[in-house]
């Protein structure tokens, strides 16, 4: 009925979910028109495509008038040889987070319980909302890092789903072998154990487990795993679960049909073939992680122990002030208002520019 016949219009109905769900904020980009500007806000890998991904992807766009592979076929058959699966406990979506997403429809919805960490991953509370279940935040501990304790103690009747981001995204910081396993064990075996592993190729504590051996023998674990970071595929959006079959399956029923691009299939898998390059170049990485962490502490500052391809700082009500002080220096950083920033481990360039930003601040202060 229209407003002229003198009854009022309405909008659509919603799902009343969908109020008061935040908005995922991506890491600010560098200012165009300002001083030469490094983004280290979106934990972005700063070397370009490795080699043959360029040439695969440039294959693939030649086609892209056709719809892709939607069983991504090539790409978990890679998968499931690379991690020694069976290819039926691979399921793929657009990066990680899409895969999460699919998780959390597959199992939580109105009256479930979905238990994670805070600070971690700020999408876990969205797609959480959306689903319609209900966010369970544990706090992290005075470290940094996740409370699995406090998270047994968290689980409930309600629990459908539990988020282990290892390494932690923004802390940096991740749970050990033993604690981690002895929490699987508290964990009932009708609740889905999510191990979120976007950073794993980043890891250096040998102490700190593999999910995918964790998985093996626990049919309520998944593992995710991303190409966006390590891989440098982050434009082209392509994740992937490792999981039992039951959840892998309902993994499949709920992607969304064809949304990974074969360009990004084919990406994925060149990338999977070059990785003599991607050892050496994540290695370079977490030399430059360690660097900058060394000199940070050296400088006074309290750095949790970092695993990921960033680093965190805990900076309480100055957070704004020193993400304001690093852009005006040409450095931008992932700020989380009122607790701390994340910062990219980027170019060497960017990152004596960064130490270069601390030092000042920290002499300001």
């Amino acid at each position: 009925m229209s407003e002229t016949s003198g009854t009022s219009a309405s909008t659509p109905k919603l799902r009343a979910e969908l109020d008061g769900v935040p908005t995922y904020k991506p890491g600010k980009p560098a200012a165009a028109d300002g001083p030469a500007a490094f983004k280290l806000s979106s934990n972005e890998n700063p070397y370009p495509p490795l080699p043959g991904v360029m040439e695969s992807a440039l294959a693939a766009a030649a086609n892209f008038n056709r719809y892709p592979d939607m069983a991504c076929t090539e790409l978990a058959a890679e998968l499931a040889d690379r991690f020694g699966v069976p290819v039926s406990h691979i399921a793929t979506g657009t990066g990680s987070v899409g895969v999460a997403q699919s998780l959390l429809q597959a199992t939580s919805g109105p009256g479930d319980e979905v238990i994670y960490a805070w600070r971690s991953f700020e999408a876990y509370p969205i797609i959480t909302q959306i689903s319609g279940a209900t966010s369970v935040q544990v706090p992290l501990t005075a470290d940094e890092v996740h409370d699995l304790d406090a998270m047994a103690e968290a689980i409930t009747d309600r629990t459908r789903l539990i988020f282990v981001c290892n390494p932690n995204n923004p802390t940096g910081t991740a749970v050990r072998r033993a604690e981690l396993e002895r929490f699987l064990d508290r964990v009932p075996s009708d609740v889905l154990v999510v191990i979120d592993e976007a950073y794993k190729e980043f890891v250096r504590d040998t102490d700190i487990p593999d999910g995918i051996e964790l998985y093996r023998d626990r049919p309520n674990v998944a593992v995710l795993r991303t190409f966006s970071k390590a891989y440098g595929l982050a434009g082209l959006r392509v994740g992937f679960a490792i999981a039992h079959e039951p959840v892998a399956a309902a993994l499949r029923k709920t992607a969304v049909p064809f949304g990974v691009s074969q360009v990004a299939q084919d990406a994925a898998v060149a990338s999977l073939r070059a990785e003599d390059e991607l050892l050496g170049r994540v290695g370079s990485l977490v030399a430059e992680r360690e660097r900058v962490r060394a000199g940070l502490v050296a400088q006074g500052w309290t750095v949790p122990d970092a695993q990921a391809n960033f680093v965190w700082l805990r900076l309480g009500e100055r957070t704004m002030e020193f993400a304001a002080e690093c852009e005006r220096h040409g450095v931008v950083v992932r700020p989380f208002a009122g607790e701390g920033v994340r910062v990219t481990i980027g170019e060497t360039e960017a990152n004596d520019l960064f130490l270069k930003v601390t030092e000042g601040f920290r002499q300001g202060a």
